[in-house]
């Protein structure tokens, strides 16, 4: 796998403090995607050893919450595969940091292997689907799903760019067997905040 970028004390990806991993390679193409320039695969640097361990190193202060996935597509089969014994080594070093992972997919293509959807219709039935995704979700807190639609572009959005893109509660959809808003506390104040979905 590749990544374009890491962005470190991004606060911009998830709630708090957050080192964001880009990883490229996207087959959706979203209409005016912001970072077009990932979707192919062979964009950006090996995702290696030296790369992963600077991130890990990144995650060790208290005052960074945690781990944001983005691309081009997390969620990419070689990506994922690519992903899973590093959110290993995340997860076991800091069990008590968030993972963040922002997906063109939604929840049901990803988890129920469903199609691409009228907007990629090229895209296979159970393209986000192999055989490690169930343990990559058991990995994740949040999932931000869906396609960017320009047409649903809302600027007003926290972590979204349409609105038709959901946060969720990732191991709360996996216990209920369906797509569970994540009620999100603001960064270190103690408030709650509403998704508005």
């Amino acid at each position: 796998m590749n990544y374009s970028e890491v962005k470190y004390y991004d606060t911009a990806n998830g709630i708090g403090v957050r080192t964001t991993l880009f990883v490229s390679g996207c087959r959706r193409h979203c209409k005016e995607c912001f970072n077009e320039c990932t979707w192919s695969f062979s964009y950006g640097k090996p995702f290696d050893g030296k790369v992963q361990e600077e991130i890990l190193e990144s995650l060790a202060p208290d005052y960074i919450d945690g781990l944001t996935l983005l691309g081009g597509e997390p969620f990419e089969p070689e990506n994922q595969r690519a992903l899973l014994p590093f959110l290993h080594m995340v997860r076991e070093r800091y069990p008590k940091k968030s993972i963040w992972a922002f997906s063109g997919d939604t929840w049901e293509e990803i988890r129920c292997g469903e199609g691409g959807g009228e907007l990629a219709p090229h895209l296979k039935e159970g393209h986000a689907r192999c055989e490690v995704t169930d343990e990559i979700l058991s990995l994740l807190d949040i999932l931000v799903d869906g396609p960017f639609i320009l047409e649903q572009k809302d600027l007003t959005l926290r972590f979204r760019g349409s609105r038709n893109q959901r946060i969720l509660d990732v191991p709360a959809s996996l216990r209920e067997g369906r797509p569970v808003p994540a009620d999100l506390p603001y960064a270190r104040s103690g408030r709650r905040e509403s998704t508005d979905m």
